[in-house]
């Protein structure tokens, strides 16, 4: 018995106690023995009675400091151990089967299980954080953690009941047993702890069986998404989706821009168009075929989720060299192509949503009908996709299927205001009002447009008022999300749709003329325009319910705006000069094939600074010549006009420009001094690209057309777009290479093969939090740069 206890004891030096206790208590046994047999029928012997009198107190003195050693030990601590043996029982009740509702999937067993096992995580966080500061307040905590195993257990076994893959139920079995095992660990070091507060040693051993704890629930996790793979590759195609969405968005800013131009002379959209219309038609089998893997199994569901995303990859592509391929004199063609494009990807990314959450539901459930919904807008985006390509090429009927092609979309709009699902960012109630400036001009052109009825300008008309409608409903439903009362954000959210839904009928009466022109229709234009000014009106109210009495105007916007672009302009020569005195890291003798690499980034590098640097100036003396000619007059304070907005956009637009060149020297430093990475670099040189559109896009909103500055805007906006492009090209070949390089050495023994499957499990699961907190903290920084913009 006293080994056993022994070898329970994890202590090596409580263990040698116990021992050397035991053996001392056995040799005072075996002296009171001896003692006994000599003092046996000599009662008057004093000399022997004293003996035995002494023997026998060494052994009540051996049992007593035995006694109190083993009932310090933490394995005989009554409330410790009998956890332990309820945490053992509960392990062994994963192998019972258990009977599930049949609505009941895998992916709301996952959902909870991993709420489940981040709390545990945290409780043996809160465990070892009160061992160091007050450890009488373990118990408690003890025992919320056996009730959370509790809860792991019975939520596993009815996981283990919805999947139908062997071998993820196997591993899900055997994960919780071992979550069991180490949150056995933290018990008996934690009451070890408790017993005896001062003792380092087992202060130590609870912090590493809370670190094991964390380990093993790693490898619980990886069980789980292995038995969702159909999830997850829904959230990975999601993800993709969000990339492609924002590189269609920058590219139709360079095709408003003009700038956006044929990579060779005969290169034309007839090459490109039977590869969208090939890509598209695919799209409606895999959209079919997604919808269908929602009711199947995770990994029909994960083939069809990687088809569409492999599909919609394909489609962009030839989308952005389809709309290059038309030239940038076609520009509001180019425009309509890009949005319909990332209609379908916008489309398709609420698909997979939806897909996501109605995997493993039954036919009946609500999750279902919202994944039949967005199936159908899926296949409609596709449609409008084609009817946009086919009648590309014929301008007589551009005009009106972009007009289409607008009312789809905001159909989109409206829906996305309507969801459940939380805004992308964060807008105040100056954010609204701004957003309502261009509703006015798109309706004020609409007017005019609708008595003219050419297609150029019908084109035109319908790629800004989609970006405008589609920027207030987004600025309406991020308002909203953030107002003080459910009251104020039902007032924003109304007042988004009735300009939704008036502007809606004023393009579908357009699009009616330009079919067929009748009296009654364009009689209705006026009525129609002056609705769409109401439902703008609503919005300015509900917005100077949020703001307040919290409004600035500033009080010269072109002096402001001229300081600005001089500021960037500076800034960005700084960033120029202390990226010319940067040199290619110095490499040993068999690593040459580095250094090329690095004096080419250091080269694109530059060439991308020296070409933001001049299209800053050609802004600058673009605003100036506004200036000179009496086109920006100052405001007075307090009053909002159209330049001074466009003097706002000019200042926010060149910092943005100054921000990203800066950003992008620091990671050109950072990867030739081996501190950096190419993905860095890569979005450093994207943001340039992007922020450079916005500028061009801000500054020849006011500029002449045919002025020198457009011209020079133009060029120099070329120059950052293709140096740009330069950049990314060769630090993406550089990664590719460098992937292609690395050799994973692998383990032979089998014990070593599942260590490193684990450390690489626990990898996935560190990068995946990584890339939250990433998204998490890049959401900040763009709601911060609105807040500062508009401050």
């Amino acid at each position: 018995g006293l080994i056993g206890v022994a070898s329970k004891t994890k202590e090596q030096k409580r263990q040698l106690q116990l021992l050397n206790q035991g053996k001392t208590l056995a040799e005072s046994l075996l002296e009171l023995v001896s003692a006994s047999k000599a003092a046996g029928g000599h009662s008057t012997a004093s000399n022997e009675q004293k003996a035995l009198a002494g023997a026998a107190r060494n052994v009540q003195d051996a049992l007593r400091d035995l006694s109190g050693t083993v009932q310090s030990s933490p394995v005989a601590s009554g409330d410790g151990s009998s956890m332990v043996k309820t945490i053992a029982g509960l392990a062994q009740r994963v192998d019972d089967p258990l009977m599930v509702e049949p609505d009941q999937s895998f992916v709301e067993y996952q959902e909870r299980l991993t709420a489940t096992t981040r709390k545990m995580m945290v409780g043996s966080q809160d465990i070892l954080g009160k061992a160091t500061s007050d450890s009488s307040t373990i118990h408690p905590l003890l025992h919320k953690l056996v009730s959370l195993f509790t809860t792991l257990v019975e939520m596993s076994r009815a996981a283990v009941a919805c999947t139908e893959q062997e071998d993820v139920a196997s591993r899900i079995k055997q994960s919780t047993k071992l979550v069991g095992e180490s949150c056995s660990d933290v018990i008996i070091n934690a009451t070890s702890v408790a017993s005896n507060p001062s003792d380092a040693y087992f202060k130590r051993e609870l912090s590493a069986s809370s670190r094991d704890v964390s380990e093993k629930i790693a490898f619980f996790l990886a069980a789980l998404q292995a038995g969702s793979r159909g999830t997850q590759a829904c959230l990975s195609g999601m993800s993709m989706l969000a990339g492609i969405i924002s590189d269609l968005e920058t590219t139709s800013l360079f095709a408003a821009a003009g700038t956006l131009t044929p990579d060779g002379p005969q290169d034309s959209f007839s090459e490109h168009r039977d590869i969208v219309m090939s890509n598209a038609r695919s799209l409606v089998d895999d959209t079919k075929k997604v919808v269908s893997g929602a009711a199947g199994s995770q990994e029909q569901l994960a083939v069809a989720a990687q088809n569409i995303c492999r599909t919609a990859e394909a489609l962009s592509s030839a989308g952005k060299n389809g709309a290059a391929a038309m030239g940038a004199d076609d520009k509001e063609g180019q425009v309509l192509l890009l949005q319909s494009t990332k209609d379908v990807m916008t489309a398709m990314s609420s698909l997979l949503d939806a897909t996501k959450n109605a995997s493993g539901k039954s036919v009946q459930d609500p999750q279902m009908e919202q994944l039949k919904q967005a199936a159908k807008i899926m296949v409609t985006s596709i449609s409008s996709l084609l009817k946009t390509v086919k009648m590309s090429e014929d301008e007589a009927q551009r005009g009106g299927r972009a007009l289409e092609s607008a009312v789809e979309a905001l159909d989109q709009e409206v829906q996305l205001l309507q969801s459940p699902e939380p805004p992308t960012r964060e807008a105040t109630a100056v954010d609204l009002i701004h957003a309502t400036k261009a509703i006015t001009v798109s309706t004020a052109r609409a007017v005019s447009v609708g008595t003219s009825l050419k297609q150029g300008e019908l084109s035109s008309l319908a790629n800004t008022s989609r970006k405008a409608i589609g920027e207030l409903l987004a600025t309406c439903k991020a308002a909203a999300y953030g107002a003080d009362t459910e009251q104020q954000s039902e007032l924003v959210v109304q007042a988004g749709l009735d300009v939704a839904k008036t502007f809606r009928v004023l393009l579908e009466n357009i699009y009616m003329l330009s079919q067929k022109q009748t009296y009654d229709n364009r009689q209705k234009l006026p009525e129609q325009s002056k609705a769409v000014a109401n439902a703008v009106s609503e919005v300015i109210q509900a917005a100077e319910v949020l703001k307040g009495t919290d409004w600035v105007n500033p009080e010269d916007p072109n002096v402001i705006a001229e300081n600005e672009l001089l500021a960037a302009a500076s800034a960005i020569e700084n960033a120029a000069k202390k990226l010319a005195i940067l040199k290619p890291r110095s490499s040993p003798k068999d690593a040459d094939e580095r250094l090329p690499f690095d004096e080419q980034i250091l080269e694109a590098a530059k060439a991308i600074t020296a070409a933001t640097g001049a299209l800053v100036k050609s802004a600058t003396q673009a605003q100036r010549e506004l200036v000179s000619q009496g086109r920006g007059q100052t405001t007075k304070p307090g009053a909002v006009d159209d330049f001074s907005q466009w003097s706002q956009g000019l200042i926010t637009a060149a910092n943005m420009v100054s921000a990203a060149t800066s950003t992008l020297c620091e990671a050109a430093n950072a990867l030739v001094t081996g501190g950096g990475s190419e993905e860095r670099l890569v979005a450093s040189a994207k943001s340039v690209a992007k922020s450079t559109a916005q500028l061009l896009v801000t500054c020849m909103i006011k500029a002449d057309p045919n002025g020198s500055s457009v011209r020079r805007l133009q060029e120099a906006g070329n120059a950052v777009k293709n140096a740009a492009e330069n950049l990314v090209k060769a630090a993406q070949q550089a990664a590719e290479v460098a992937a292609e390089e690395e050799v994973i050495p692998l383990s032979k023994r089998k014990v070593g093969a599942i260590a490193q499957e684990i450390e690489a499990q626990e990898a996935i699961l560190k990068k995946e939090r990584e890339l939250a907190l990433a998204k998490r903290q890049l959401d900040r920084l763009r709601k911060s740069k609105y807040a500062t913009a508009l401050g």
